[in-house]
């Protein structure tokens, strides 16, 4: 199963498939059989890098799909 991470407006990323997420040193965090969690983008919730929803009514972003532009290239 491939993963998928879903920009939510005014909320989470989304992560749903097959995933894992590790801390800054490596280590795996224990999401004990989850295929699907939330990860706060605002920086208010209480259980980070997981969302807990404290971003209701505090962080305004409307996600809308674009296009990169293309890498720059390397020297």
């Amino acid at each position: 199963m491939s993963t998928i991470i879903k920009v939510n407006s005014n909320g989470s990323l989304r992560v749903e498939g097959d995933f894992e997420i590790v801390d800054a040193q490596g280590n795996k965090f224990n999401l004990n059989g989850r295929t699907a969690v939330s990860l706060c983008r605002c920086g208010l919730s209480k259980n980070l890098p997981f969302c807990d929803a404290a971003h209701k009514g505090q962080f305004l972003h409307e996600s809308v799909a674009f296009e990169l532009p293309p890498p720059a290239p390397k020297p």
